[in-house]
């Protein structure tokens, strides 16, 4: 044996002298114990890749059959969009109404037109009274014409008449003292006339006034001249004119005229008339005129319902 390898020897027995020995059972022990562990270990990580098996499963499989997995992460999803206004539950002043087509019937109820008897007489409570300022105490039952003449008119609705009643009223004005000489007079009429033939009468009415736009000069050599006037809101319908002429000479002042008033108003198949003629001359108010045919249309309502 060589000197080196002898020095060797020497040297691994002095490091074993040194080393404590472990038992025998000791180390069967330790190995044991390192083998209990491994298998645990090993059962654990089967156990985790069995639980997230079975939890995967739940979640792609439920009892209505398969559910879509979720798409990755970086999937874009869907645009929000914003939830649809709700309608108002009635339009209002700054929401616009769609407008009916032209010609298209209304759907709006409509108020029916006041259903009047039809007369065969005329009573005297048809006949409007003067308010109390205005009575004069005179009137006077007549048979003369309904309207003033009109050039070469004729008014064919006359044939559908079936009873007429006139008479003459003279009326003061409010500031005229009690006792002095009326103001103005009224040729008022009331006629009935067949259904449906009254409104013919104010249509004839119409047209001989633009037909007669002046005529004269009359018996008394005064040339008139007519002309139709806005009548107003009187009943179903109504008509005014005025007859216009220069006062006689010695009469009125100079370079004026004096006017007459004629207003026809038809309240159904009634018509009735004020011709205001004045009195010596006198010249028809407007104010006056208007507010004595208020009093004729409601009388003739008032008898009619």
């Amino acid at each position: 044996m060589s000197p080196e390898l002898s020095d060797l020897y020497r040297s691994l027995t002095a490091t074993a002298d040194g080393q404590e020995l472990a038992h025998p059972e000791l180390v069967r022990r330790r190995a044991d114990r390192r083998a209990r562990v491994r298998v645990a270990g090993t059962a654990l990580v089967v156990a985790l890749l069995l639980g997230g098996v079975a939890a995967g499963g739940r979640l792609v499989f439920s009892a209505d059959g398969p559910t879509p997995l979720p798409p990755p992460a970086d999937t874009p999803g869907p645009v929000p969009t914003s939830p649809a206004p709700r309608p108002s539950a009635s339009p209002s002043a700054s929401t616009p109404v769609p407008s009916r087509p032209s010609g298209a019937p209304s759907t709006a109820p409509t108020s029916a037109a006041p259903t009047r008897r039809q007369p065969t007489s005329i009573p005297d409570r048809a006949f409007f009274v003067l308010a109390a300022a205005n009575r004069t105490g005179l009137e006077t039952a007549l048979a003369t014409p309904l309207l003033p003449t009109l050039c070469a008119a004729r008014y064919p609705s006359e044939s559908a008449v079936v009873q007429r009643r006139a008479r003459n009223l003279a009326y003061k004005l409010a500031s005229t003292p009690r006792g002095n000489v009326p103001d103005g007079s009224y040729m008022h009429s009331i006629t009935i006339y067949r259904p449906g033939r009254a409104d013919d009468v104010l249509r004839e009415l119409r047209q001989a006034v633009r037909d007669c736009p002046r005529q004269g000069p009359d018996e008394t050599g005064v040339t008139w001249r007519q002309r139709l006037l806005d009548p107003g809101e009187y009943g179903d319908e109504s008509v005014l004119f005025e007859m216009r002429a220069p006062y006689p000479e010695g009469m009125g002042e100079p370079g004026d005229d004096q006017v007459r008033l004629v207003r026809a108003v038809r309240i159904g198949d009634v018509v009735t008339v004020l011709w205001e003629q004045g009195w010596e001359n006198t010249s028809a108010e407007r104010a006056q005129v208007d507010a004595d045919s208020r009093r004729a249309v409601r009388a003739i309502e008032d008898w009619l319902d």
